[in-house]
This record gives structure tokens, sequence and C-alpha cells, in this order.
């Protein structure tokens, strides 16, 4: 099916969509794709502003082998991507940012992000996005973030080059024609990017998310997409599928 142009519409019908998808990323998750002492809550309160899709793993749970069966090393099945960056940061600096983040159901260990227009709706909003990253990524916390909208003038080259430029101080730009992008984040001492670029009406990739630095599973956002699109109102539909500009 591909991902559809979300810059048609207004910010309520994306919203809409939005929490859809959260409830079918959550149920994927937790039908199977994560390990049994791990499991996915949505819009569940942290430190800063609210994440999309939380994983956790019961505090309680102790002794049992992390890499369950539905987990992948990384060392026996590397993720796919075409861009993969790494960054080593000082070990000081490590100490200093490793802060243990937990809920009253357990230990949070991964975090999915869904980009709104409303992330990049100004100057405030966006820099309290990138920063509740790059922050989550520098306390251990592995991050899944999905970018379906084009740059604007507060993230000219993606969402991705915002935050990696607050871990590691590097550049990287979206192809021309793929101006969208997923990335993840691996939050171990290596921090490690998984960056994939597409566009309006390319199907969405199968992308990891970590359970730890060498361990993730894999997340399959095109079936999730799909479902979501189903359940969607066809009259709703129509203003995505039409030839046409169209806003409500």
């Amino acid at each position: 099916m591909g991902v559809h142009d979300w810059t048609r519409v207004d910010d309520g019908l994306f919203h809409a969509f939005h929490l859809g998808w959260i409830i079918e990323l959550c149920r994927a998750l937790n039908a199977g794709t994560l390990p049994p002492s791990y499991f996915a809550m949505a819009e569940q309160s942290i430190r800063g502003p609210i994440p999309d899709v939380l994983t956790l793993r019961l505090s309680s749970v102790k002794d049992q082998p992390s890499g369950a069966s539905t987990a992948v090393a990384v060392a026996t099945a590397p993720p796919r991507a075409r861009v993969v960056s790494t960054f080593e940061g000082s070990v000081y600096a490590r100490k200093a940012d490793r802060v243990t983040i937990r809920h009253r159901h357990g230990q949070i260990v991964a975090v999915i992000e869904i980009v709104s227009p409303g992330n990049k709706g100004s100057n405030t909003e966006f820099r309290a996005f990138v920063e509740k990253v790059s922050n989550l990524i520098q306390q251990g916390v592995h991050v899944l973030v999905i970018d379906l909208f084009p740059p604007t003038k507060r993230d000219p080259q993606g969402i991705h080059n915002a935050i990696w430029n607050e871990v590691a101080d590097e550049d990287y730009s979206p192809p021309d024609n793929q101006p969208l992008t997923v990335a993840a984040y691996s939050a171990g001492a290596i921090r490690t990017a998984y960056v994939e670029p597409f566009g309006v009406g390319d199907e969405l990739p199968v992308m990891p998310l970590f359970l730890e630095p060498e361990l993730y599973v894999p997340v399959a956002l095109e079936e999730t997409y799909r479902t979501s699109w189903g359940a969607f109102p066809a009259a709703l539909k129509g203003l995505l599928e039409s030839s046409e500009e169209t806003f409500p």
C-alpha cells in the first residue's frame, strides 16, 4: 500500500490515525514480537513529554534470559538499514547521563515515537521533542522514531539529523526523493543509529527495536500501518486517496 501524503490533511486527521497506529503497534509487540518478560504500553507518563509506545521489562522477572526466542542478537543478524552511524561518547559523560527511568509496572527499556505535525509546529515544541529523544538515548533508553512528514524549516535535513546532532554532532541529509525517515537508536556505550529514508507511496521498512544494545526485535511497521488504515473511516480515506489537494 505504501505511506500516504499526510501533509494534505489537517493535523487532527493524522492525530486520529496516529492513535490507532499506536494501539496496533502495542498489539503486535505484545502478541509475540516481544520476549515474555517484556511488554508494550501506550502513552504512559515518564519524565519529560509523553512518548507514544513504551517497551517495559518486568522488574520482578529475574534470571530469565532477555534474549528469549523472539529477540534477535545483533552479532547473529545485524539490523539492515541503508545508513548506520555509531558514536562512542566519553566515559564520564555516560556516567553522568545514565539515569534509570522506571515505571510502576517495570523498567523502561525502549520507546517508539511517531512524529506528529505538532512536534514541528513551533521552535519550542520541536526542541522539546528533539531533547526528549536525545536525553532518552543518553540515559540508555533505546528509541525508534517514525517521521511521516517531510523536513520543515525547523528540521531542514530531517528529524534524524536534529536528533543525531544532539547525540553525536554528526550531520545527515535524506535523499531528495525520499525525505521521510524512520530511525532506530541503540543506546549502548557505543550509540548506533539505523536509518531508513523513504518517500510517499513507499512501503514502510521492518525496523529493529532494541531491548539491549546487542539485542532487538523486528517491528513490522508496514503491517501495523495497513491494519490501522483498514480501520480508518472510509470518508476520511478519500481525502488522502484523492488525486486532488484537499484540506478539510
